[in-house]
């Protein structure tokens, strides 16, 4: 079997600094990278426990054509983004204050769900589904 593993997790947002502040201080993700050029920008952000995967943050317009770039707006300013996008944290009830604190729009506060894990779930400043599961 070919060794393979998860790498790096695209996600249009309308707002890359409101989706910055949003990842890094109520999620907990660092910044791994930050490029920008000819009026795009995108950030890559992780965690250190895992090298080598990042979630990454871009506009629409980011490496794409201006027809792409404007179809691709209307989506996420309806929160038609892909997802959920899910994170695994061992203290779900102190990840979900933190993460209500910053004023996120809260979908779900932590509960049991009939599929196995306890989560939450809340939207990005872009309105991009995020579901945060308690691990043991």
């Amino acid at each position: 079997m070919t060794d393979i593993r998860f790498g790096f997790f695209p996600l249009t947002v309308d707002d890359v600094d409101a989706a910055l502040a949003f990842y890094r201080d109520a999620v907990g993700l660092t910044v791994l990278n930050d490029v920008s050029g000819n009026g795009w920008r995108w950030l890559s952000m992780g965690t250190p426990d895992q090298p080598g995967v990042a979630l990454v943050l871009s506009a629409p317009g980011a490496g794409r054509s201006p027809d792409d770039a404007e179809q691709l707006a209307r989506l996420v300013a309806k929160g038609s983004g892909p997802g959920p996008i899910v994170f695994a944290t061992s203290d779900l009830d102190a990840t979900f204050e933190r993460v209500r604190a910053t004023g996120a729009e809260v979908l779900q506060e932590p509960m049991d769900q009939p599929w196995g894990p306890r989560d939450c779930a809340f939207r990005d400043p872009a309105g991009n589904l995020v579901r945060i599961n308690g691990t043991a």
